[in-house]
């Protein structure tokens, strides 16, 4: 070996076991702060945490090599071209391509390493740290009685005590409740002060009381003896030993986890490929088989005298034909089509349970595949890491732990993204697994070739001053169009002179689409300002305060037919109104205008005229809903459509969600508009209501708010999506006389079609779900407020809402 080589190995060696130990350290906290919960608490010694982290850490391994190689190339060679010494080497007449041939070569041997390690070290690892994370999740945290309060966590007793010496390990006014035999609280002991010790062991806890009295109630009634025995016991000194179970940490076998995937070599992941891919073959010629066999049509064969005497396994036309030619023609070819419709729905029926059958063997086969591919490409990005960073770190000249890792962790987040991202799609089988692991190499591989190509021409890529002329010249160019464009809106060709009118927060997006599109709005019209609030303060409405940032002339009529403001509105000369979430506007206003008034309306028109389109179109249940833009006329919402975008509704889409798209969809939609109305391009449609019924979006008022549980399931979630977040679906809890109001602001249809006469019946789990029968089907509700607290998921509200199956909604 040279002294070229070795000075280059050196250089790179350094920073790479740096590196590649601080990603692991790093790494190794996320990994331990994920699973801190899970450890705390345990009496775990710190052999089993220590080996705990151990077995995380040689799970991160194939993930770190990556960055500590692109991390060291860039360091290395940055610092080497920081200090001069590869402006000497190349002074020397050595190229860039050879100075990197020792590095190349220990890269090489890094992503061979990092495959051994993914192959052979990471299985075992997942195997030990799967069966060690499960053996400390059975150990029971150590026992810590808290004053004041019912403990509960050792099994069969409950405690409480009042107080505690700290210094002394002393209890004070300690009561203990035996539910050893489950009859209730029949074994009760009372002590004025006592101390408590677990043995070496852990297997019993021993309770040494002090000044006490024993309550035992014999409770065995019969059907005649209805006597109860009650043994009272004072002591002055009592010791009681209660077994502990779960509380020492016990290893269990290391072979329980050995056939999840992750626990499994290549060897062992082609192996049961194979075993599965056999399966799944045969499960699947058995489907074609039972498809086929039930997929024929069975007619009047008398009927046929072509008929056929052996099924063959698929569709009969002749004798459809000649069904459908003999006897009476319309009945006969209705009962042909009956049967077709049956045997089509069958068919679907089958395929749909071909297809819940094939997902117990596709599933496992992706998951192997996505693993098998995974421990080869992430050998493959240890070395185009490698012709990336060390380009990079020629190029750019910086050393240290500065701009390298910056540079580094920016392409490494962007592999990491496209990786989980093409791991996920090839689950999903949007892709398939061998295109899912290597996308991200494929991404990152003509972006090392760019950056090697140009580092071995010595190209100037990151000259600011190559950059500064390329922008220089692009400016110049745009202000010069700009120039041009500007002198010809100034001779009055196309030019457009819009009031805008709008008042709510939807209105708003709108204004500024047109403003940064380069249209001139020369004034606004919008609500007063109103007081509100306790303190009455005065609002301004989010149109005005959008149309003060830019500079724009405000107007808050009272009365829109008002002579002054009528004369002040003309004497902008404007050309367009645009109206946005505005009230009623009379013919003095919107005739005004040369080219007209046109209005953004959330809906689809003509369905949902009126002042809560996005509100009404949930509650009713849409699955697709849009904005119009259309011209305005005397009545509400009818004018003339000039455009409209559709937009579905999701299911998980409330009235909020819908608000924001639409006023995005809407603002995009009047750019458009207005675009399409100075180039004269639109042809204003009229409104067609002939064939379809038309749905009304009035205004919404408080008992529209109210749930009627007694109503189909269905109906209920669209009215609480329908009002989400504002004004929002409410309902009361009532137990006895108690009555609490509660806003529910999501929630998910849990059963449907079922008939319900106790609608209205809560039923909980105490912990994560709450469920409330409907007349038709039931609801669970997800996200809910109790009238004077705070908004709060289900679990959460929970925690706080003790047997919450006392209360009945109302």
């Amino acid at each position: 070996m040279k002294t070229l080589d070795r000075f280059v190995i050196k250089r790179f060696l350094g920073p790479f076991f740096l590196t590649f130990f601080i990603v692991i350290f790093v790494l190794s906290m996320q990994f331990l702060w994920i699973y801190i919960d899970e450890l705390v608490g345990k009496g775990l010694g710190i052999g089993v945490i220590l080996e705990f982290m151990a077995w995380a850490a040689a799970t991160l391994i194939p993930m770190s090599l990556p960055l500590a190689t692109l991390l060291a190339s860039i360091m290395s060679l940055g610092g080497m071209g920081e200090h001069n010494e590869l402006l000497a080497m190349k002074a020397a007449g050595i190229s860039l391509g050879r100075i990197l041939i020792p590095v190349i070569i220990l890269s090489a041997v890094i992503s061979v390493g990092a495959f051994f390690a993914a192959n052979d070290l990471v299985p075992v690892s997942y195997n030990k740290i799967y069966t060690l994370r499960n053996d400390i999740l059975h150990t029971k945290d150590e026992i810590k009685i808290p004053k004041g309060i019912f403990y509960d966590g050792i099994d069969n007793y409950i405690i409480r005590i009042e107080d505690r010496n700290d210094e002394t390990g002393m209890m004070y006014d300690v009561i203990i409740y035996d539910h050893t035999y489950n009859t209730g609280n029949t074994n009760i002991t009372i002590a004025d002060s006592g101390k408590m010790v677990v043995t070496s062991n852990k297997q019993h806890l021993i309770f040494n009381l002090y000044h006490g009295i024993s309550y035992q109630e014999d409770n065995k009634m019969t059907y005649r003896d209805t006597t109860i025995t009650l043994n009272k016991l004072k002591f002055e000194e009592q010791q009681l030993i209660v077994a502990l179970e779960d509380y020492t940490f016990t290893r269990s076998t290391d072979d329980r986890f050995g056939d999840e995937v992750m626990s499994k070599d290549l060897k062992q992941l082609r192996h049961d490929r194979d075993s599965l891919s056999i399966v799944f073959e045969q499960l699947q010629e058995t489907q074609r088989n039972r498809f086929l066999s039930g997929s024929g049509m069975t007619f009047l064969y008398q009927l046929d005298s072509a008929k056929q005497e052996d099924f063959v396994g698929w569709l009969d036309i002749d004798s459809l034909y000649t069904m459908v030619a003999s006897g009476d023609p319309i009945q006969r070819e209705k009962e042909a089509c009956r049967q077709a419709m049956d045997k089509l729905t069958l068919a679907i029926d089958q395929v749909e349970n071909f297809s819940r059958e094939n997902y117990r063997y596709v599933e496992p086969i992706k998951r192997i595949d996505i693993e098998s591919h995974r421990k080869f490409t992430l050998s493959l990005a240890c070395l185009l890491f490698f012709f990336i960073g060390a380009p990079l770190g020629a190029i750019i000249r910086k050393g240290g732990l500065g701009t390298p890792v910056v540079v580094s962790i920016f392409f490494y987040l962007v592999y990491y993204i496209i990786d989980i991202s093409g791991k996920k799609l090839a689950k999903d089988g949007v892709m398939t697994p061998f295109v899912g692991t290597i996308i991200s190499s494929v991404v990152l591989l003509p972006i090392g070739i760019f950056l090697t190509r140009h580092a071995i021409r010595d190209s100037n890529l990151f000259n600011i001053d190559s950059y500064k002329v390329f922008f220089k010249n692009l400016w110049d160019y745009i202000v010069k169009i700009y120039h041009k464009v500007r002198n010809f809106f100034r001779k009055g060709r196309g030019r457009i002179r819009i009031v805008y009118m709008g008042t709510p927060e939807f209105a708003v997006a709108p204004l500024e689409s047109l403003l940064a599109a380069g249209f001139e709005v020369v004034a606004v019209v919008t609500a007063p300002d109103r007081q509100s609030g306790r303190g009455l303060k005065i609002n301004e409405s989010a149109v005005k305060k959008c149309a003060l940032e830019h500079g724009i002339t405000v107007l808050q009529p009272e009365r829109l037919k008002d002579p002054e403001f009528l004369e002040q509105l003309a004497s902008f000369d404007a050309n367009l109104f645009v109206v946005v979430a505005f009230r009623m506007l009379p013919r003095e206003v919107w005739s005004m205008p040369a080219h007209g008034t046109f209005n953004l309306h959330a809906s689809l028109l003509p369905q949902y005229r009126g002042a809560a389109p996005i509100n009404w179109a949930l509650i009713n249940g849409e699955r697709i809903t849009g904005v119009t833009t259309f011209l305005i006329d005397e009545e509400i919402d009818t004018g003339k459509i000039l455009f409209q975008e559709s937009c579905p509704i999701e299911d998980y889409d409330n009235a909020g969600s819908l608000h924001d798209k639409l006023m995005e969809m809407g603002s995009a939609l009047v750019v458009k508009t207005v675009a399409a109305i100075r180039d004269h391009t639109v042809r204003p449609v009229a409104q067609d209501t002939q064939y379809m019924a038309l749905r009304p979006a009035p205004k919404l008022n408080r008992g529209l708010s109210r749930i009627n549980w007694s109503r189909d399931a269905r109906d209920i979630v669209n009215l609480i999506r329908g009002l989400s977040p504002y004004p929002c679906a409410h309902t009361t809890f009532t137990f006895e006389e108690q009555e609490l109001g509660v806003k529910i602001f999501e929630a998910f249809v849990r059963e449907m079609g079922q008939e319900n006469e106790d609608w209205g019946t809560i039923t909980s789990d105490g912990k994560s779900w709450l469920e409330i029968k409907c007349g038709t089907g039931s609801v669970r509700l997800l996200n809910l407020q109790i009238a004077g607290k705070k908004r709060l998921y289900i679990s959460d509200f929970l925690k706080g809402f003790r047997e919450p199956e006392k209360y009945r909604a109302k």
